[in-house]
């Protein structure tokens, strides 16, 4: 059986301030309105023990889900968030989380093993986000890499927000979220180690953004979104988010300054 670990704190609102003022977004009334979509990533965190962690930042053991073997480096490749409630500030959360599936297939860089993840968050007896997530872990690459040839940049259009990725930016949403990977803010372990040409832009802060461009258009209630990581992003590269509205929902993109796209959503309402 799948082990299941559940973690409750009572939700303060100094996180949800400062992720707002990390991207410069409205903050809305907490209590009242409750938290934003993905918000909840920066509460009911993980924190283990130094003692825990792998050379490369993440946990190896006592946590959920765990390494399937030493040395495999971990990549977030998208998920599904579901809100069929409101997550209020000043209330106790209860996150339960559980491995769903893992698959082990080979890729062209060698082993790939797939894990799926369950999220749900209760408040007050009724689930209020309903998650999932999509992890890959891979093989360790080392060596250096080259950074890509500049390419000509394309501005952001009217419906564009453009986000200057710098690596005090990554470094402060690495915190708030407890976030020890090293290659979002060592650049010589992510240059060295890993062989990226730059610090990696986390994925889930361009799922965060993408969520934040659709409620700046109003997401209706109950929303679900799902999202896809599909290239990796790099600081140097920037970060330009897009959302338009389409007859299925809000549709979001993730864009580097060149216009190579690195993340896509789908934000709809589930509530006529």
């Amino acid at each position: 059986m799948t082990e299941t670990v559940e973690r409750t704190e009572v939700l303060v609102p100094e996180p949800a301030h400062a992720l707002g003022a990390l991207l410069g977004v409205e903050v809305p009334d907490l209590e009242r309105d409750g938290l934003p979509l993905l918000w909840h990533w920066i509460y009911l965190l993980d924190r283990p023990a130094q003692t825990d962690l792998g050379p490369d930042g993440h946990p190896v053991r006592h946590t959920v889900p765990a390494p399937p073997e030493p040395g495999r480096r971990r990549m977030w490749a998208g998920g599904r968030v579901r809100a069929p409630g409101t997550l209020r500030c000043g209330i106790p959360a209860t996150r339960r989380t559980a491995v769903q599936s893992i698959q082990h297939k080979t890729g062209r860089t060698g082993p790939l093993t797939f894990v799926v993840v369950e999220h749900q968050i209760v408040q007050r007896g009724e689930v209020v986000v309903d998650e999932r997530q999509d992890l890959v872990y891979r093989e360790a690459t080392t060596g250096n890499a080259d950074a890509p040839l500049a390419a000509d940049a394309v501005p952001a259009g009217p419906d564009e927000w453009p986000i200057d990725v710098t690596p005090t930016l990554l470094f402060r949403y690495s915190a708030l979220t407890y976030n020890a990977h090293r290659i979002h803010y060592d650049r010589d372990y992510a240059r060295d180690v890993e062989g990226y040409p730059g610090l990696v832009t986390h994925g889930p802060l361009q799922a965060l953004a993408m969520a934040e461009a659709a409620r700046s258009r109003g997401y209706g209630a109950e929303p679900e979104f799902a999202y896809r990581l599909v290239s990796p992003l790099f600081d140097h590269q920037g970060m330009v988010v897009q959302a338009s509205t389409a007859a299925e929902g809000i549709t979001t993109a993730v864009r580097d300054h060149s216009g190579r796209q690195t993340a896509s959503g789908l934000m709809r309402s589930t509530r006529p």
